[in-house]
C-alpha cells in the first residue's frame, strides 16, 4: 500500500470533515499543503492540523508541493477550474459535490484528464459504506429480485440566515439549490443502487426562501430496468431526514438517515414467503462499515495502487450531474426530459437555469 501526497484546497468546514478523516486513514495519506485565498483561515487550518506547506495560490501549490492528489473543498462555482488546473498538473482530484455547475463546464474535464494523465473523482461518500455495497449486490439478483418502485427524498431545513453568504442560493455561484447543492448526495446514490434513468417529469419551485434558485423539487423518473422512482429535495422541511425505499419483487431495502449512515440505518423486509432466502442473502454480506469521506478515501487509494479507474470517478460523476440538469429542464419546460436529450446547443447543457429560463420560471411562482 502506497503514501500519497495530498493537498487540501479550501479551508473552510468541510475541508476540517476532509482533514479529520485524511487524519484517521490507515497512513495511506500525507498532507502535505493547503491552499486558501484568505491567509490568516489557512494559517489557522494548517496550525490546527500540522500542515506544513501553506499557499494563497493554487499553481504555486502544485509547482512546488507536487500533490499526488488534490481535495477541492472550495465553494462550487470554483470546482472546474481548479480540477483542470490540477489534472493539467498530473494531479488526482478528489472534489467535493456538485463536481460543476453545467455539463458544458464538466465536458472539459476530459481534455484535461487526458492531457495530465490524471483521474477525477467527485466526492459521493454514501456510496461507499458496506450495507451501500450489499444493496448494490443483490437489487435485480435472484434472491431480492428486479426493482420496480421506489423513493428518495432529501427533506432538510436552511433557515433564511443560511443564505447571507452571496454566493449561496444563486445560480451563477452553487448552479441551483437543493437539488444540486443538497439532495446530489442522496440521489447519487439511488443512481449507484439502481443503475442508469432513462427519463425524468419535474417540478421546481420557490416557496419560501429569498434566493434565486428554487429551494424544493420534485421529480418522477423511470430507470433502465424499468423502475419507477420519485425524488424530492427540500431546504423547507424542520423534521430533517433523508431516505432511500426501493422495493424490489421479493424484498424492500430501505435506508433512513440524516448526513450519513451506519449498517444500522438500513432496513430490510422480506415479502410473504421469500424470509428465508432474502435474510440469508443479507446478512452473508460485509455489514461492518457505514458511509463516510474515510470509506471513500480508502477505496479511491486502493483503486490507485491497483491501477484502476478512481470509484465516483468523471463517468458516473457526469451521470448524476446529468440527472441534476434533467430536473431543472423538465421543471421549466414542462416537458419529460430523457437521458441523453441535453447535449451542445441545449438551452440546458450551458448552465441549470436554461440561460435564464429557470430565474423567469421562478419568478413568476414566487409571485402567485
Amino acid at each position: 500500500m502506497n503514501t500519497y501526497r495530498v493537498a487540501i484546497v479550501g479551508t473552510g468546514g468541510i475541508a476540517a470533515v476532509h482533514a479529520a478523516n485524511l487524519a484517521r486513514a490507515e497512513g495511506r495519506a500525507h498532507v502535505v499543503a493547503a491552499c486558501d485565498v484568505d491567509d490568516h483561515r489557512l494559517q489557522s487550518f494548517a496550525d490546527e492540523h500540522g500542515i506544513p506547506g501553506r499557499y494563497t495560490q493554487l499553481g504555486e501549490l502544485l509547482a512546488e508541493a507536487k500533490p499526488d492528489i488534490v481535495h477541492l473543498c472550495t465553494p462550487p462555482m470554483l470546482h472546474i477550474d481548479q480540477a483542470i488546473e490540477c489534472l493539467e498538473a498530473g494531479a488526482h482530484v478528489l472534489s467535493e459535490k456538485p463536481p460543476a455547475l453545467s455539463l458544458a463546464d464538466f465536458d472539459r474535464l476530459t481534455t484535461a484528464q487526458a492531457r495530465g494523465g490524471a483521474q477525477f473523482s467527485c466526492v459521493f461518500q454514501h456510496r461507499f459504506g458496506d450495507a451501500s455495497a450489499a444493496a448494490r449486490t443483490l437489487i435485480g439478483g435472484a434472491d431480492f429480485g428486479r426493482p420496480l418502485v421506489a423513493r428518495c427524498d432529501t427533506l432538510w431545513y436552511r433557515p433564511d440566515e443560511y443564505f447571507d453568504l452571496p454566493w449561496r442560493g444563486t445560480w451563477k455561484a452553487e448552479g441551483g439549490g437543493p437539488t444540486m447543492g443538497h439532495g446530489i448526495h442522496q440521489f447519487d446514490l439511488l443512481l449507484h443502487l439502481l443503475g442508469p434513468w432513462e427519463e425524468v417529469t419535474a417540478l421546481a419551485s420557490r416557496q419560501a426562501r429569498a434566493t434565486s434558485t428554487e429551494d424544493v423539487s420534485a421529480a418522477l423518473v423511470r430507470f433502465g430496468n424499468g423502475a419507477v422512482a420519485t425524488v424530492i429535495n427540500s431546504l423547507l422541511s424542520p423534521r430533517e431526514t433523508s431516505d432511500i425505499r426501493i422495493d424490489c419483487e421479493f424484498a424492500t431495502v430501505e435506508l433512513s438517515h440524516l448526513y450519513g449512515y451506519s449498517p444500522d440505518n438500513w432496513t430490510i423486509t422480506a415479502a410473504p414467503g421469500h424470509e428465508e432466502p432474502v435474510s440469508t442473502a443479507w446478512n452473508a454480506q460485509p455489514l461492518d462499515r457505514g458511509s463516510g469521506h474515510s470509506a471513500q478515501f480508502l477505496a479511491m487509494y486502493d483503486a490507485l495502487d491497483a491501477g484502476l479507474p478512481l470509484p465516483a470517478g468523471a463517468a458516473s460523476a457526469r451521470q448524476t450531474l446529468e440527472f441534476a440538469a434533467a430536473i431543472y429542464a423538465s421543471a421549466f419546460t414542462g416537458q419529460p426530459v430523457r437521458r441523453g436529450d441535453i447535449v451542445p446547443g441545449h438551452p440546458f447543457y450551458g448552465g441549470m437555469d436554461g440561460e435564464g429560463l429557470g430565474t423567469s420560471v421562478l419568478a413568476a411562482t414566487a409571485r402567485v
